[in-house]
């Protein structure tokens, strides 16, 4: 999976104020599409269970609701670090300043399937829970309400230190941004992890700023 994002510029100093108005046909839209990206975990958890595969359908549509979320978390309380609006899609769209990317795995194991998403994930969860507030933090499968991007924990409290800083002094800080994308990063690996979508343990890493880390040789 890749995680990557760019801080746009110009910010607003003050729009951030009404975005939540602003995104409320995305919150419902959202809430339905997380209530599916609930039904196609669960359907594939089968799929994987008997076939050792996920559904690439079923992979590409909750690889869609994630790219979704993330984008309206960074234009919002996860990070308010655009102005540009998310768009209404659960395509690629490589032009918003926000981008997910996650590879279809192919072949996956049929035992970690069973204990995966609830007993491997749990160390991953308390960290989760704490940047989130909770809102991913349940152990239910990745966090299948979809509520991590506005949920009160870590991440939206930096993401307001960080807006307080452009309205009052123009500056966004750079390292602020830098280490709020890679909590959102730590965020997105456990919640594919948990939804099935990898048997990649996620690392205890925190990987900051906007590109991914480049691999070692």
């Amino acid at each position: 999976m890749t995680v990557e994002a760019e801080l746009d510029r110009p910010l607003s100093r003050w729009l951030w104020l009404v975005k939540w108005l602003l995104l409320i046909p995305h919150f419902v839209v959202l809430f339905f599409l997380w209530v599916a990206f609930f039904v196609v975990t669960v359907i594939a958890f089968f799929a994987i269970l008997f076939t050792a595969r996920y559904p690439r359908p079923l992979f590409d549509f909750n690889t869609g609701v994630l790219r979704w979320s993330w984008r309206v978390a960074f234009y919002s309380t996860g990070a308010f670090a655009t102005d540009r609006y998310p768009p209404f899609s659960l395509g690629p769209e490589p032009d918003y300043p926000a981008r997910l990317e996650i590879d279809h795995p192919g072949r996956l194991s049929r035992g970690l399937v069973l204990v995966k998403w609830w007993l491997l994930a749990i160390p991953h969860y308390i960290v989760v829970a704490f940047l989130t507030g909770g809102g991913n933090g349940g152990g239910d499968g990745g966090g299948m309400e979809g509520q991590w991007f506005w949920s009160a924990g870590l991440i939206m409290v930096l993401a307001f230190f960080a807006i307080i800083a452009k309205a009052f002094a123009d500056t966004y800080p750079r390292g602020l941004f830098d280490l709020l994308v890679g909590l959102h990063r730590w965020v997105l690996r456990v919640t594919v992890y948990a939804a099935l979508m990898t048997d990649a343990y996620p690392p205890f890493r925190l990987d900051q700023g906007g590109r991914e880390p480049e691999p070692a040789p």
